[in-house]
């Protein structure tokens, strides 16, 4: 159970101002992070469908703003049920729902506000945008937060359903219709992304996970399982590169490449480097994989799209 008395308890932290408090509250770096996914799916709809962006300025907006409060919403609602085990963590501890600069009634009436308006914004785009929106933080909240986190190694997997809706909220938003093979490739690449990625930040981060005592991969199974279990997901992320052949070969080429190039990162780093070294290296590629391939994404649908005009 998660103890509701915690932000109650003074910790000494430097002074922030309400911004801040609130920046930090809603996670403004993950909304950031996962607008690119956003417009890479709202970009590529435009340039598959050959529609104007002129035509769609109003539904380009309030993607843009739907998005950004329920991904916003989901995290106040992650750090408000995780206060517990962010008080332990070095890198969570000062959070404002941990330290109290927040109180926990203020956060979750937040959360349900940033919800309700931001479904609102993306039902004005397509009903489907809407639904997509809801099952993002759905995920994220219930099966994710408050289910498998604490309970499972397969957490990673379980959030990364929820991590991986901003492209198809993007591309609904535009189109209802999300069955075409390069959407479904922009879906499955950033379920796929997520596991190295967050692999490689619990290896970083191992003896803070044991102590909140949150099963992530390397905490229970060891670097070797997941050294084993990051190849596997690469492996899966080359071929879903093809994924993109029938929308663009030059986009096909650019996430060949960059998966491939992670995996012999992988496979060289984890013999030549320590454990540490080799997670870091992996965490900062895939900082570089997902920027790349998204904007490479972006570009290629807006050049088409003008060209097309």
């Amino acid at each position: 159970m998660v103890d509701k008395d915690i932000q109650d308890t003074p910790v000494a932290v430097p002074k922030q101002n309400l911004s801040q408090i609130l920046a930090q509250t809603v996670k403004t770096g993950i909304i950031k992070s996962n607008l690119v996914p956003m417009l890479a799916g709202l970009t590529l709809a435009l340039y598959t469908y050959n529609i104007s962006p002129f035509e769609k300025i109003p539904e380009m907006i309030l993607a843009l703003i739907g998005s950004a409060l329920i991904i916003g919403a989901a995290g106040a609602f992650n750090n408000l049920y995780d206060r517990d085990i962010d008080s332990v963590m070095e890198r969570t501890k000062n959070r404002p729902t941990v330290t109290g600069m927040i109180k926990a009634k203020s956060v979750l009436w937040l959360a349900i506000s940033m919800t309700v308006v931001g479904l609102g914004a993306l039902a004005l785009t397509t009903p489907l945008a809407a639904i997509l929106g809801f099952l993002g933080i759905f995920f994220y909240v219930f099966p994710y937060t408050m289910w498998t986190k604490r309970r499972t190694i397969y957490n990673t997997e379980v959030g990364s359903i929820s991590g991986a809706m901003p492209p198809l909220i993007g591309w609904a938003a535009i189109h209802p219709d999300i069955t075409h093979p390069a959407i479904i490739g922009l879906f499955l690449i950033q379920v796929i992304w997520q596991m190295p990625h967050f692999y490689a930040i619990a290896i970083r981060k191992h003896d803070e996970y044991k102590a909140a005592k949150v099963p992530m991969l390397p905490v229970v199974k060891g670097v070797r399982r997941t050294y084993i279990q990051t190849n596997i997901y690469l492996v899966v992320l080359i071929a879903a590169s093809f994924l993109f052949q029938t929308l663009s070969l030059g986009i096909t080429l650019v996430a060949l490449v960059l998966s491939i190039a992670w995996l012999v990162l992988s496979i060289y780093g984890y013999k030549k480097m320590d454990p540490e070294k080799w997670a870091r290296s992996l965490f900062i590629f895939s900082l570089f994989h997902m920027t790349i391939l998204f904007s490479t994404v972006i570009i290629y649908s807006l050049m088409g799209i003008f060209f097309q005009l």
